[in-house]
């Protein structure tokens, strides 16, 4: 038996497969991949191969709007599926929303927030998710989610700059100490930014919580930042799936998830 995952994003849908026994706890994702929004529609295709046929249910969050996830929900018709969509609650999965209106709360950000705390029970988390936005995130060590920030991402910025400026559409750069050219001197610019917001958070949540907050670094683009961060940090690919594995759990859809070393 097994769970597929979904995270319906901006620019991208990512898929991932898990195991989920009916007598343990489910394992990592042994399958997963990701298309552009517009090729929703090889969604049954991609998953078929993988197992569809012994899957037990179908989570997943979703901030690309209506249109895209009806696209989805097609696809998984076609695998005789149906998803249950997560929205963002007051509590859940360990975590208690600081969001003045919850439900308002990105349904990806309490996604990794739920597998933050589920990974690092007990222990105050920076979460730093890179993607077409960026969003840093502060968990508490109680498990509060006492608020964020949210930032452009690398392309945004980049074509943020090309729309207000003459010349600037060049090729994507490196990380550099010194650039010495206009593409490295705009993706070295673009992570320090992004790199600077999350200092920031992370000395506030540090002087909240009066420890050192641990760093979970995620999101499709987090490798760009990783030079740049400036703060020790553990690097996980999968943290929304993380997530959504412990509230599928909680709904008693998959057998509970045992927190992780």
């Amino acid at each position: 038996m097994a769970l597929l995952l979904l995270d319906l994003g901006n620019t991208r849908l990512k898929w991932g497969v898990c195991e989920c026994p009916p007598d343990a706890s489910p394992g990592p994702v042994r399958a997963h991949g990701a298309m552009p929004l517009e090729s929703i529609e090889t969604l049954a295709d991609s998953v078929r191969p993988h197992g569809s046929a012994g899957l037990r249910a179908v989570v997943g969050c979703a901030v690309a709007g209506a249109v895209a996830t009806m696209r989805v929900e097609a696809q998984l018709t076609r695998l005789g599926l149906r998803c249950h969509w997560i929205h963002s609650l007051p509590q859940q999965g360990g975590v208690r929303n600081g969001y003045t209106t919850p439900s308002m709360l990105g349904a990806d950000r309490w996604a990794a927030l739920v597998g933050a705390r589920l990974r690092h029970p007990g222990q105050a988390v920076l979460i730093i998710s890179v993607g077409t936005a960026v969003t840093i995130d502060c968990l508490t060590a109680d498990g509060r989610f006492l608020g964020g920030v949210i930032l452009p991402g690398f392309g945004l910025m980049l074509r943020a700059l090309e729309m207000g400026t003459a010349g600037l559409k060049v090729p994507e750069g490196e990380l550099r100490e010194f650039p010495n050219n206009t593409s490295d001197a705009l993706m070295t610019g673009g992570a320090l930014a992004i790199a600077g917001a999350a200092r920031q958070m992370h000395e506030r949540l540090g002087r909240v919580e009066q420890r050192t907050p641990l760093v979970l670094l995620t999101g499709g683009a987090a490798p760009k930042l990783e030079l740049a961060l400036g703060l020790s940090h553990e690097s996980v690919e999968h943290l929304v799936f993380d997530g959504l594995q412990g509230i599928a759990a909680e709904l008693g859809l998959i057998a509970q998830p045992r927190a992780r070393a």
